[in-house]
């Protein structure tokens, strides 16, 4: 299921990306409407009651019946046998809770947007990042599937926040007695923010959810000294700097853009992590799904 706050134009375009994965014999498409803009089409859930994806992804969860809820972003681009790489290329074991699938950022020329290459240099989306985190490895929800029996064991997401949801369901899942695993060769192709501005603002609500996070699970997602952030900052800026001078583009994305990337990170800490609410409840265009 993906959860979507869309305009109209771009919703039906996302469903008609999505339903370009094949479905077995008893799966579903399922693209919750998390805005309530009134797409009518037989796959699309409107669950505008609370805006965070956490409530869209709980209110798609409950429409299905698969033994597993294979979550996806709305930005990213599936293969068509994706679910049977994910789900059949070997059966999971009894244990397996919940799977990461594979998440390769979006592939960007040398002189693409320089927020996009940096997405792709940094191979900001990839799974490993937060795989491989000892105690503390979760699966990005942006690719994941969920058994259906753990999901409904921990209460699935918690809705009252707006970043960090999916640590948070594979943390309780994990201590439910469930494990993660990882399948990185269903892989998903994840579209980059391409301005600096959107990607700082998405690292702003990353440093929201890494807070929540920290209270939550004291030890998950401790902050970083500001003075040793600073000068590293720093010195990755004139890096890159002296990178432009020489004619590197790559290095010069990296060393300008590393600094900025985790300060907002890092200052993200400081805002709420607390959702809007809108009026509207949980409805369904149509029948299916």
């Amino acid at each position: 299921m993906v959860p979507v706050a869309a305009d109209a134009a771009q919703l039906r375009r996302i469903v008609e990306r999505m339903s370009g994965v094949t479905l077995r014999h008893d799966d579903t498409l399922t693209v919750v409407d998390n805005r309530g803009v009134g797409v009518a089409h037989a796959c699309v859930l409107v669950a505008a009651g609370v805006r965070t994806s956490y409530h869209a992804r709980n209110g798609g969860a409950a429409r299905g019946a698969a033994p597993w809820i294979v979550f996806l972003d709305a930005d990213v681009h599936p293969p068509p046998d994706l679910l049977d790489r994910l789900l059949s290329g070997p059966v999971p074991s009894a244990d397996v809770g919940i799977i990461a699938g594979g998440v390769q950022d979006e592939p960007v020329g040398p002189d693409g947007p320089a927020a996009a290459r940096f997405a792709q240099l940094q191979a900001v989306m990839a799974q490993d990042t937060t795989m491989d985190r000892g105690a503390w490895a979760f699966a990005k929800t942006a690719h994941a599937a969920v058994r259906r029996e753990a999901f409904g064991a921990v209460g699935g997401f918690r809705e009252d926040v707006r970043s960090g949801g999916d640590a948070d369901l594979c943390w309780r899942i994990r201590d439910a007695g469930w494990t993660l695993e990882a399948r990185p060769d269903a892989t998903v192709v994840h579209a980059s923010r391409t301005t600096v501005t959107r990607m700082l603002g998405q690292r702003l609500r990353h440093g929201s959810g890494a807070a929540w996070l920290q209270r939550e699970h004291s030890g998950s997602m401790p902050a970083r000294r500001w003075p040793g952030l600073l000068w590293w900052g720093t010195r990755r800026a004139v890096a890159g700097l002296r990178a432009l001078v020489r004619g590197d583009r790559d290095a010069a994305i990296l060393g300008l853009l590393d600094g900025p990337a985790v300060w907002a990170f890092e200052l993200g800490r400081l805002i709420p992590n607390r959702p809007w609410c809108g009026r509207a409840g949980l409805r369904g265009h149509g029948k299916g799904g």
